[in-house]
């Protein structure tokens, strides 16, 4: 038997990747990726493409979806000198907006010197100052609209803003301008509603409108919960243990009628299949000891490894990901150090595209 406490060195989450199977691009079609389902009981792969999600499914199963919408969350901006940066926007910082300053402030990433106090200029006579460096690496940034603005950051952001594709996609089509008309659509699932994710829950972005009108039609629930997504995905474990890496926390919410239908599933002894990290790390957060899930909404730093024992989540559904990532130590924890080996190898033998825009797994 495993013995995850040996296994806690950074090293036993990396694998060596061809770039070539790094998808740049989405499919031309959300649902013509291709699906490896792997089986831990019989411990058995099959290779099916991903509108096969449908035989795996029972009426008496939960399908749980993060409802999260991605902003346009990477936006440029001129310091006074004329130099040149740019940011990534990140979630609000709620506790800093004070009856004396009403400016919004946020938590961004900076591409370029900004070392603060740093004052910014943006479209539309919005300026900005960096008041104040934060941990790994981020920034916390005031926002000032002219007086005949609503000091309104989403909606600056779409007007402005840039879909915040994720950097290897970016380094890979190796553009000038990398960003294409069909980035604003594609990295966004088509049951997205709430903004608020700097990145997109990428298991999410498989199923079409058709796909999931076919799936309630064979009788299989479906159910929201909401995290926003945000540092940590972008960030590898730098640290060389897992142990001592420090998870961000993100925003999420479980309402009260997924608790109740998460819930109804168990008493019926049907599989809550999570779709995505994000949806089992926002169940994860609020299932209790019993295997039962309460609603609740506020900030989960949870992380996710090697030893955990799963209370919320049956089944994952899941895309390939980054070496040395948060998220591959979590699919490690569900699936077992052995199985995603066995699973990355044969992944990257039978030519899988990864990451992003890559294809799917089903973890059962």
């Amino acid at each position: 038997m495993e013995n995850p406490e040996q296994k806690v060195s950074l090293s036993h989450f990396d694998y060596d990747l061809d770039p070539d199977l790094i998808a740049s691009e989405p499919t031309r079609e959300r649902d013509q990726s291709r699906l490896l389902v792997y089986h831990r009981k019989r411990q058995v792969i099959e290779h099916r493409d991903f509108g096969a999600i449908l035989e795996y499914l029972e009426p008496a199963d939960l399908l749980v979806l993060n409802n999260t919408r991605v902003f346009p969350a990477r936006l440029p901006a001129t310091k006074k000198n004329g130099g040149k940066v740019e940011l990534l926007f990140l979630r609000p910082i709620l506790d800093s907006v004070t009856e004396k300053d009403k400016a919004p402030h946020w938590e961004v990433l900076v591409k370029g010197k900004s070392a603060p106090p740093v004052d910014l200029l943006f479209k539309d006579g919005v300026k900005g100052c960096i008041v104040r460096n934060l941990d790994g690496g981020r920034k916390e940034l005031a926002l000032y609209f002219p007086k005949n603005h609503r000091p309104d950051v989403f909606a600056f952001l779409k007007e402005w803003g840039e879909v915040p594709l994720p950097p290897y996609i970016v380094k890979k089509r190796n553009q000038a301008s990398p960003l294409v008309a069909s980035d604003q659509s594609r990295y966004q699932t088509v049951f997205a509603e709430t903004w608020g994710s700097a990145a997109a829950p990428t298991a999410g972005l498989h199923f079409t409108e058709k796909l999931i009108k076919d799936i309630k039609g064979r009788g299989t629930e479906t159910a929201t919960t909401t995290l926003h997504i945000g540092l940590d995905t972008f960030l590898p474990i730098r640290t060389e243990t897992i142990l001592d890496h420090k998870m961000h926390s993100e925003w999420f919410q479980v309402s009260e009628e997924t608790a109740k239908k998460v819930n109804q599933t168990r008493k019926n002894k049907g599989k809550v299949v999570a779709v995505g990290t994000t949806v089992t790390r926002a169940l994860e957060s609020a299932a209790q000891r019993e295997g039962l899930v309460q609603a609740l909404e506020g900030y989960t730093d949870i992380f996710i490894k090697p030893g955990y024992v799963f209370k919320g989540v049956d089944a994952m559904l899941t895309n390939f990901h980054l070496p040395k990532s948060t998220l591959m130590v979590m699919i490690t924890a569900f699936a077992g150090f052995e199985a995603v080996k066995m699973i990355y190898e044969e992944a990257i033998r039978e030519r899988y595209r990864f990451y992003s825009y890559g294809d799917a797994m089903l973890i059962l």
